[in-house]
């Protein structure tokens, strides 16, 4: 599609060129997530749920298809660039839109910041002669400068990477599948006890664990955040999103079964974070332990480049309507199509951030503005489909049920978050109240979102 642009208050209003298919949507969900999420929370999840860390994966599975689910009804509405921000903002008040953008934007930051930091450390765990400044230097300004090249450069990047990582994968399951049943035989590979151990089970603990293992899922709704890039985003961004947190579930879901039935004891992993390296490392030898520490880092390149190109968008819809400054944050590159200063800006805090956070906080913190933001687009898809009706709310008890669903189940991984996370994610909230406050003179002046969305 053609470069397109609507007059607004006397200017051209910048918009996204549709240039990704089905296909490229989902490649980038599935990048986003990453095929090896389970692999990057496996530690600590199974340390939090007392071994049941493909438990807690798979409570996570259902509390993110019934979002994906309104996510999807609520991108057929309004298919443009902003996601939980846009349809918030569109269906009740642009104030509340505002701020589930604003929660949105805790998450979008800190995926790539994440990325960053895992990716370093999986590359410290190769060479720990290397300095982690130097490494994460070198990651971050790598996925600042493809996100740059523009989005179909970016999208073929994925589709390498996307092909590398499955395979790459598969190899881990067959030396994982290998060992156990050389172990124990072929009923070993056929265990109960990841699921369910009468032993070591407990809800709160596997509450707590699915808390942190949703983080295995962030990174679906960066398929919607793309709307606007999309060829026919009313029935794909669905179709996208839903598939690509199936896909986690079961394909991670595997993974995270597979290293519980290599390495049963939870208690003894030599280092949580990279857990998952020691299990490839008793499958296969140092062979595979090389190679999926390889893996893990071109898997958080991936994630990092869809973090950013998540994040971007949201912050240019965000500027385009005047909501932060719209010099700088809805500039668009006409050659590129792509928000260039909003890229390098968040490059510039994903290194920032990796030198300064650890692991697990960015994890939690991350979980608590896109939980955050996921209650709100459920809540927003049931006051826009069965209160407030109208065109486009026609499935019946549908969409009551399914959004009502996972409003409920957001909030308990929610509020099943650590301390730390819920006290930094409330500074975060309180400052875009703040900032919402001094925006609008008082809660006085509206956000004018005339001319911006489609549908």
């Amino acid at each position: 599609m053609a470069s397109e642009t609507t007059t607004f208050q006397g200017s051209a209003l910048p918009r996204l060129r549709r240039e990704l298919t089905l296909r490229d949507l989902i490649v980038y969900g599935v990048v986003a997530v990453t095929p090896s999420g389970g692999g990057t929370v496996f530690g600590l999840a199974s340390v939090l749920s007392n071994g049941h860390a493909v438990t807690a994966i798979l409570f996570a599975m259902v509390a993110m298809t019934l979002t994906a689910v309104s996510y999807g009804r609520m991108a057929a509405l309004y298919p443009a660039a902003g996601s939980a921000y846009t349809y918030v903002a569109r269906s009740t008040h642009p104030y509340l839109g505002f701020l589930a953008g604003w929660a949105m934007l805790l998450d979008y930051l800190l995926i790539p910041l994440f990325c960053v930091l895992y990716g370093s450390l999986s590359i410290q765990r190769m060479a720990p002669e290397l300095p982690f400044v130097g490494i994460a230097a070198v990651f971050a300004l790598a996925i600042t400068v493809l996100n740059v090249a523009g989005i179909r450069a970016t999208a073929r990047a994925n589709l390498a990477l996307i092909a590398s990582m499955g395979a790459a994968l598969l190899v881990f399951d067959f030396f994982a599948a290998a060992t156990v049943v050389r172990q124990g035989g072929w009923d070993a590979l056929f265990s109960i006890k990841p699921f369910y151990d009468p032993a070591t089970f407990g809800f709160g603990a596997v509450a707590r664990a699915t808390s942190f293992a949703a983080f295995a899922y962030l990174g679906f709704d960066t398929v919607t955040t793309l709307a606007e890039d999309v060829v026919n985003p009313r029935r794909n961004v669905m179709r996208a999103a839903v598939g690509v947190c199936l896909f986690t579930g079961v394909f991670g879901g595997l993974l995270v079964y597979l290293s519980q039935l290599v390495w049963p004891d939870f208690r003894s992993f030599p280092h949580v974070e990279t857990a998952f390296f020691d299990v490839a490392k008793r499958a296969g030898g140092d062979t595979l332990f090389q190679a999926m520490a390889t893996l893990l880092v071109f898997a958080n390149v991936g994630a990092g480049l869809t973090g950013q190109v998540g994040a971007a968008p949201l912050l240019f819809g965000m500027g385009r309507d005047g909501v932060l400054p719209q010099a700088f944050f809805s500039h668009l590159d006409p050659k590129r199509n792509a928000p260039t200063y909003n890229i390098a800006l968040l490059g510039i805090l994903s290194f920032a951030g990796a030198l300064y956070f650890n692991y697990e906080t960015v994890a939690e913190v991350l979980n608590f503005g896109a939980f955050l933001g996921f209650m709100s687009v459920n809540a927003a898809a049931i006051w826009r489909l069965s209160i407030q009706g109208g065109k486009g709310a026609a499935r019946g008890l549908a969409d009551a049920v399914v959004p009502a669903l996972g409003l409920v189940f957001c909030f308990i991984i929610w509020w099943g978050l650590a301390p730390v996370a819920k006290m930094a994610g409330a500074a975060w909230f309180a400052l875009g109240v703040l900032f919402l406050l001094a925006r609008t003179s008082g809660f006085k002046r509206r956000l004018d979102l005339a001319g911006i969305f489609e549908g």
